[in-house]
């Protein structure tokens, strides 16, 4: 499953995962510049001055990772957190029978890791990209001296990871209460639309295998779905394009 190719950075080698037989992505310093420019755009560190941004790109690293790069494995010791600058990561664990449950799809902007870097645990997850990436990593220890200078700072990430919090336990709630046909429907009515002459076009945002196990189905089991959904003229699939021809049944559908 895992073929990583090496990251096209200015250091020459990677560490290696001799179990997995890939390489983990090359981490090396970003100019200041550069990395200040993007963190003053997150939410977390949006209403930080221009030194205290300074001070956290100043630790922070520039990560070039292609497509089915291993950021980290469950079990590697965490020294801070990612955030996505362009690209999309796949928070995942994986099964004794060697497949693998998506927890989460990380994409532009945001940010994944906060919670693990303070509790300074090892990975629950296995993070890899599913396209070609660029991620920042920041340092724990700028984030956590910029915390001790400025406690509101700690107050904007405890929001974000209780945010993250209710978004796992709606995923749960939507696990145990709702039906594979439910978590589909509104799992394609919370995706961006673009409206057109038959309804809105969505665009999923990574193969279908992979938005089934985010949804705790199998990959067959989601195609049949959306081969029923459509078989009922409430939308229409062109590979990962789908045409939702009216919202409004749609919705009621999974009532």
């Amino acid at each position: 499953m895992c073929a990583a190719r090496s990251a096209k950075t200015a250091l020459p080698t990677a560490d290696a995962d001799p179990q997995a037989g890939c390489e983990y992505p090359v981490a090396r310093p970003e100019k200041s510049v550069r990395s200040a420019d993007f963190l003053t755009t997150l939410p977390l560190l949006r209403q930080l001055d221009r030194d205290e941004i300074s001070r956290i790109a100043a630790n922070t690293l520039q990560i070039d990772a292609p497509r089915g790069s291993v950021l980290f494995r469950r079990g590697d010791p965490c020294t801070g957190f990612h955030v996505v600058i362009y690209g999309q990561v796949k928070l995942a664990l994986q099964t004794a029978q060697g497949g693998e449950k998506i927890i989460e799809l990380i994409g532009v902007g945001q940010s994944f890791g906060e919670a693990v870097m303070f509790l300074e645990k090892p990975y629950m997850v296995t993070a890899e990209t599913l396209v070609d990436s660029k991620l920042l990593h920041i340092d724990r220890t700028a984030i956590f001296a910029e915390i001790d200078r400025d406690p509101r700072l700690a107050r904007r990430m405890l929001a974000s990871l209780s945010m993250r919090l209710h978004h796992l336990v709606r995923d749960l709630e939507s696990y145990t209460l709702h039906s594979g046909t439910q978590r589909i429907i509104d799992y394609l009515l919370s995706l961006p639309g673009k409206p057109a002459a038959c309804g809105v076009i969505v665009e999923l945002p990574a193969q279908k295998n992979i938005i089934a196990s985010r949804l705790n189905l199998t990959h067959e089991h989601f195609s049949r779905m959306l081969h029923e959904l459509a078989a009922a003229g409430l939308l229409e699939v062109d590979g990962r394009t789908i045409s939702i021809t009216d919202r409004e049944k749609l919705r009621s559908f999974g009532d």
